[in-house]
């Protein structure tokens, strides 16, 4: 039977996939079991342009609505600003400009988290 930790793996694995298949740069998954109390998992995506970060933004929505019947519990940040952010409960998604990915060093701040895969 499948858990809510496997769950939770799964859909981090499947916003990676349409990601990677979209053109999304650096992806990076972060377990963060025992590190962190508001999530499970970390998706942190590169993006070259505003159009970019747009349109990872959108694909990663419409696919997890279409095949998982799932829409973010939140959205914060514009294409604009440089950092997106969604929000799926066990899963969050970070799509930041290289720019500001480079500035706040997310893989840095969560260096406790474990590594479970990266997209480069």
């Amino acid at each position: 039977m499948e858990t809510a930790e496997d769950r939770a793996l799964d859909l981090a694995r499947a916003i990676v996939d349409v990601l990677d298949e979209h053109k999304g740069e650096d992806i990076l998954l972060l377990d963060l079991h025992g590190v962190c109390t508001f999530t499970d998992y970390f998706v942190l995506c590169s993006g070259a342009s505003e159009r970019t970060l747009r349109a990872l933004a959108d694909e990663v929505m419409r696919r997890l609505k279409r095949d998982r019947r799932l829409h973010p519990r939140g959205r914060e940040g514009e294409p604009s600003s440089g950092w997106l952010l969604l929000d799926y409960g066990d899963v969050i998604l970070h799509l930041l400009s290289d720019e500001l990915r480079r500035y706040y060093r997310l893989e840095d701040v969560w260096r406790a988290g474990k590594v479970v895969l990266r997209v480069q």
